[in-house]
């Protein structure tokens, strides 16, 4: 498999008429997957090793983007889900890989900018449900 660039990496969100549309102005994205462990070390564990309980754990899945304020749909349906605190639902895609779907809710929202600079903003979303994965 040959390099994939970062810019074709896309986070999609579900409008209000279900239609996927692109995060505008992204320029960074980041997919974070996360499993917590169950230990269930005891006195009778060999040589003292901890031991894990397989598939005990609580999944979970953050996704967190930073870019350029365009003020386009996709940042009016981001706003609103966030000041609502609304589940969204998000496809992340990456080229040559898969796509990632599942209900997400914004944890964070930021807006800055500087004097001689462009307005920005960085986002956070964690999973609130199940994710499907599908292979391109």
């Amino acid at each position: 498999m040959s390099a994939q660039s970062g810019r074709d990496i896309l986070l999609k969100i579900q409008n209000e008429t279900g239609d996927f549309i692109t995060a505008a102005g992204l320029r960074a994205k980041t997919l974070r997957f996360n499993a917590r462990t169950v230990d269930v070390t005891d006195s009778s564990s060999v040589q003292a090793w901890r031991e894990l309980l397989p598939g005990a754990g609580v999944k979970s899945a953050e996704i967190t983007g930073a870019g350029v304020f365009r003020d386009k749909p996709s940042d009016a349906r981001a706003r609103d889900a966030f000041f609502s605190q609304a589940v969204l639902g998000c496809q992340f895609i990456l080229p040559g890989f898969g796509v990632i779907e599942g209900a997400f809710l914004i944890s964070s929202l930021s807006y800055a900018g500087t004097y001689q600079g462009e307005a920005s903003f960085e986002m956070s979303l964690v999973s609130a449900g199940a994710l499907s994965f599908s292979a391109l």
